[in-house]
């Protein structure tokens, strides 16, 4: 068990490393999506490349943060009758449910979008949009989103598991991290704090 829980927290770590990561993308696609929108408006000129890159992130921010999504236990669960059961009985129907539909569904997913990728890898397909960008990186972001999101449901059928054994706390149960509203608020306090305490320092130091 004390090997597998180290396995979890090993994919746990890749998945939220991934994650942090595309929150960047966010980012990125907003600029690129207004400065679309500036270049069309402005200079009337409009470019196929730069709307297939706003899809293309799109797509990278939902496939490859699907893992990480389940890791914060953000995916929506339609719970009205499992929630009238004890917690135990709760992860284990979460076990059944990553062993018979969460697992299968990903795996059969990734198998079948490999091939696509490869064939459109070896013969350098290009968007049919004039202007468009290659296919193969858009297809090649499923399989890997599909592999980060199994990676993520084995790490959380082992903390099911491992709960199930007491060697695990609740995987089901939502950690209590700040906001990013609320860290930057305490950021904000502490510059504040931190200004009130050098204008009284000055203040003491005019005073003698």
């Amino acid at each position: 068990m004390k090997t597998l829980l180290a396995l979890s927290r090993l994919i746990d770590a890749i998945n939220r490393r991934v994650g942090r990561a595309v929150t960047w993308l966010i980012l990125i696609v907003v600029l690129v999506s207004a400065g679309n929108a500036v270049v069309r408006k402005v200079f009337n000129v409009s470019s196929n490349a730069w709307l297939e890159l706003q899809w293309y992130l799109f797509g990278a921010i939902f496939l490859l943060s699907a893992g990480y999504t389940l890791l914060k236990n953000e995916h929506v669960r339609v719970d009205v009758i499992a929630q009238r059961f004890s917690r135990r009985t709760q992860i284990k129907i979460e076990i059944f449910g990553v062993l018979f539909f969460l697992l299968p569904a990903c795996v059969l997913i990734m198998w079948l979008s490999w091939p696509m990728f490869m064939d459109s890898w070896l013969t350098h397909e290009y968007s049919s949009n004039s202007g468009g960008l290659l296919r193969w990186p858009a297809k090649l972001l499923i399989p890997i989103g599909f592999a980060l999101l199994i990676a993520a449901g084995i790490s959380h059928l082992i903390k099911c598991i491992g709960f199930l054994a007491g060697a695990a706390p609740d995987p089901t149960e939502k950690l209590a991290e700040k906001t990013a509203e609320e860290l930057l608020a305490e950021e904000i306090a502490r510059d504040a704090e931190a200004r009130a305490d050098g204008q009284a320092t000055s203040d003491n130091s005019a005073g003698r």
